[in-house]
């Protein structure tokens, strides 16, 4: 009977876990945008579907491409490149930070409702990390 229960319970787990998308999804950023992770083509990109309140600006201003500065920050594509390693782990992506006007090496990890990503200059070990948190699907805004 025992050996009934756990094979029940590895079961379970197994779909449970099965179920769950990954780092696919809709994921909000410590000051509250929201970033869409999907396939585009055959990799995955991550695009800002929500701007925070407390975004100073609704427009690219930092970005290095002068011609680019007056772009919406609605709809852009701030990470691209990924591959998923597993459904839990991307690399071999770019990340774009819209505050600074950079772009950096990348990758995710996802832990349950939260997803790791480390922007990195070189090696990862000279990077930073930033952690997100799983959020339900989010109507996307327009530019």
């Amino acid at each position: 009977m025992l050996k009934l229960i756990a094979g029940l319970f590895l079961v379970i787990t197994a779909t449970l876990q099965a179920e769950q998308p990954g780092v696919l999804g809709d994921w909000v950023e410590p000051t509250g945008s929201v970033i869409r992770i999907a396939p585009c083509g055959q990799e995955l990109c991550a695009r800002l579907i929500a701007i925070s309140s407390q975004a100073p600006t609704r427009f690219d201003i930092h970005n290095p491409d002068e011609a680019k500065r007056k772009q919406p920050l609605c709809g852009l594509v701030i990470g691209h490149g990924f591959h998923l390693s597993d459904q839990n782990h991307a690399d071999g992506g770019y990340l774009y930070d819209p505050k600074s006007g950079r772009t950096y090496h990348g990758s995710m990890a996802r832990n349950g409702d939260r997803l790791e990503l480390r922007g990195y200059v070189g090696i990862k070990l000279f990077g930073r990390t930033e952690v997100w948190s799983r959020v339900g699907r989010v109507s996307a805004c327009t530019a």
